[in-house]
């Protein structure tokens, strides 16, 4: 997965390095960029757009740094040699004839964001109500340290069910591939990670009746300009159903979802191969308020797409019970 990205991190880099401190994101190209349309008149998203290169920049915001959206030029050096050491794996793995997490893990390219979150100012995620706290406890996850002994104890995208709603758009470590068809009256993005495709009308259509939910939700787009708004609603809850597992995520996959909960996107693009991404979401059940994260895209053509083979040959449920049931009963047998 390294050698697919190294070429297009190299550009990135570049980018990013000349760019002051105190500069805007990456997307934030001037003000003369003409959108293309599509050949049905409606602004043009079309392409892969990959996260990898986001994956060394946190969701939530080291405290340090404050309201601080940015990195300083030595911060950036810092940030920039030590992803690089990350990188290294990889080579460092093939000299040796090793296979591990150099091939597993795609280290990111250094930019100037402290976090993904923008807002609260201090990039960093709000308070659980009280609500959310008894619905966050009743979450279970690979990701924690638990008893494991039935499937209920693992959440949907260690089952390889889905990764949800907002965290599917969110980088993680490897399968970040984002790629946007159009059709007049619909938008789809097919993504890499559990290649699950979400569907967007943009043709005005009502939304389902709120009793009917999905994984994904249910999503609804239109134009503001050569803006993408997307609303999505409808998302299904439950103590293993959606989280916010990326890199940088403090919580440990135990951020629930509400029925009331409202994500609102927006995609603008800002040049050839520059595109804004910000979200927000609103679950007042969960969250004491709304918060926002910023991505900026980067087209990739010659990015490849993996086939995401979870389900076959997925031991990992299976082992985890197997072995969880066996240390307890060590234990047990240990304190007659």
């Amino acid at each position: 997965m390294r050698l697919r990205t190294l070429a297009f991190g190299v550009a990135l880099a570049a980018v990013a390095a000349a760019a002051p401190a105190a500069a805007p994101a990456l997307g934030q190209s001037g003000s003369d960029y003409i959108q293309p349309k599509t050949s049905w008149g409606e602004p043009d998203l079309r392409g892969i757009w990959p996260v990898d290169h986001l994956n060394g920049t946190p969701l939530q915001r080291p405290e340090q740094y404050g309201d601080r959206e940015f990195l300083t030029d030595e911060e950036y050096a810092e940030k920039e040699q030590r992803l690089d050491a990350a990188a290294s794996r990889y080579e460092a793995e093939e000299s040796e004839n090793k296979l591990g997490m150099g091939h597993w893990a795609e280290a990111g390219e250094a930019n100037r964001r402290t976090s993904l979150i923008v807002d609260p100012p201090n990039g960093r995620l709000p308070a659980f109500t009280e609500e959310g706290q008894r619905l966050s406890a009743q979450m279970r996850s690979s990701w924690q340290q638990i008893d494991f002994d039935w499937v209920t104890d693992f959440d949907t995208w260690d089952r390889c069910i889905t990764r949800g709603m907002p965290a599917s758009m969110f980088p993680f470590q490897y399968n970040n591939g984002m790629r946007v068809f159009q059709a007049p009256g619909v938008v789809a993005i097919n993504m890499e990670m559990i290649h699950e495709t979400r569907i967007i009308p943009t043709d005005g259509r009502p939304s389902l009746p709120q009793q009917i939910s999905n994984w994904m939700g249910e999503s609804r787009g239109h134009w503001e300009g050569d803006d993408l708004v997307v609303e999505t609603t409808n998302l299904r809850p439950g103590p293993s159903a959606t989280n916010i597992g990326t890199t940088g995520s403090p919580r440990g996959n135990d951020s629930p979802i509400s029925p009331e909960a409202k994500i609102t996107e927006r995609f603008h693009r800002t040049g050839e191969n520059t595109l804004v991404y910000t979200m927000t979401l609103d679950d007042p059940v969960v969250w004491t308020q709304p918060w926002t994260a910023h991505l900026d895209w980067l087209r990739d053509p010659d990015y490849g797409m993996f086939e995401y083979a979870c389900h076959e040959g997925n031991d990992m449920i299976p082992h985890y019970i197997t072995a969880s049931r066996a240390q307890r009963a060590g234990a047990s047998e240990g304190e007659e």
